[in-house]
């Protein structure tokens, strides 16, 4: 079992950043990918990030890319979501995951955290 657990979400004005983090516990996952994803009100969750774990390749939804960094501590065992010059439609819960492949599609994900609000006024 996985234990994930964000933090750094909160209420941004628009242009500003915030920086999420994703501690990861439990079994070992130093050969999976971890992502950020995002679901808004009413809306599907959506892919904004991921990271293989192994080599640090990432890769970006086109909203986002630009403007968001995805990187990895190893030794913290974190991925954390740089998010700059935010916008009003990147206000989300923002969830961290685990996947056993690099993925871009959520229902491949086997563990998730319980997620970060992100709010950014106009």
């Amino acid at each position: 079992q996985v234990q994930l657990v964000e933090s750094g979400g909160g209420l941004v004005q628009a242009g500003g950043s915030l920086r999420l983090s994703c501690a990861a516990s439990g079994r070992a996952t130093s050969s999976y990918a971890r992502g950020w994803f995002r679901q808004a009100p009413g809306k599907e969750r959506e892919f904004v990030a991921n990271i293989r774990w192994s080599d640090g390749s990432t890769y970006y939804a086109n909203s986002v890319k630009g403007r968001f960094t995805i990187s990895r501590d190893n030794a913290k065992n974190t991925v954390y979501l740089q998010m700059n010059s935010l916008k009003p439609e990147d206000t989300s819960v923002y969830y961290c995951a685990v996947a056993k492949i690099f993925t871009t599609n959520p229902y491949d994900n086997d563990y998730w955290g319980q997620g970060t609000q992100v709010t950014v006024s106009s």
